[in-house]
């Protein structure tokens, strides 16, 4: 298998993991195919995973994972700074399994394959060659200048 095809689909699938996990705190996956639900359950799910952080930040903070998740999915979509996205978010995910491992248990970081999904994140940060990627077009217009 070409590399150029495991760069697309480590894009693809981070993407869609965070874009699914978004769906899901938003009430857009249907019964029985959400973890979450709604908002509020997700919040009150911040907060039982962080329970270092003072209650009235608990939603900032459930934001802030969220808004994160939605732009990296979509710069990782569009190919964008891929390095540097994939490389945040590799940190954002990591930051997700320990705050899980910590509150609860590792098994549900595992269960979740949060790590597997960190580290994907980080291996692609590492692969360089451009392949449908928004870069690719923006890097050629700055070299002919």
């Amino acid at each position: 298998m070409h590399s150029k095809f495991v760069k697309l689909f480590l894009r693809l699938s981070l993407s869609t993991a965070f874009l699914s996990a978004v769906a899901d705190r938003l009430g857009f996956w249907p019964e029985g195919l959400y973890s979450w639900g709604n908002w509020d359950v997700f919040v009150q799910s911040t907060q039982a995973m962080n329970p270092w952080f003072p209650g009235g930040m608990i939603p900032v903070v459930a934001f802030l994972a969220t808004a994160l998740e939605v732009i990296f999915a979509l710069l990782l979509l569009l190919g964008l700074k891929t390095e540097l996205i994939a490389k945040l978010s590799g940190y954002l995910l990591l930051a997700f399994a320990l705050a899980i491992t910590f509150s609860s248990s590792i098994k549900g970081s595992f269960d979740y394959s949060v790590f597997t999904a960190s580290a994907a994140a980080f291996a692609l940060a590492l692969m360089k060659d451009k392949y449908l990627e928004l870069d690719t077009i923006l890097f050629q217009s700055h070299k002919e200048q």
